[in-house]
């Protein structure tokens, strides 16, 4: 049985639940999800332009968690641009549930 996963605090909410290539139907593109806990590590890193140590504070997060969480983040929406995918924004943190 894995770890729970220690409450994050996540400022950014986003408005806009998809980003995609233009000119194709959502229908007809792949979609890569990206979690809030991904958006506020980016938002946080590269937007707001903070170190990571001061941005994991402000996730309440070590650095290294940070830094995991940042590097899967950017892994994802590089997959989405650089192979014309649609890039979901997932709001909540709660993991799916399948029967």
């Amino acid at each position: 049985m894995p770890r729970p996963k220690k409450h994050r605090c996540v400022e950014c909410r986003s408005n806009v639940p998809y980003f995609k290539p233009r000119g194709i139907r959502l229908v007809d593109l792949e979609v890569v999800c990206i979690n809030a806990d991904e958006l506020e590590a980016v938002r946080l890193a590269d937007h707001e332009g903070l170190y990571h140590e001061q941005a994991a504070m402000k996730m309440s997060v070590s650095r290294p968690t940070f830094s995991r969480i940042l590097g899967e983040a950017r892994r994802k929406v590089a997959e989405a641009l650089v192979e014309g995918k649609a890039l979901k924004i997932e709001i909540t943190n709660e993991p799916e549930v399948t029967i």
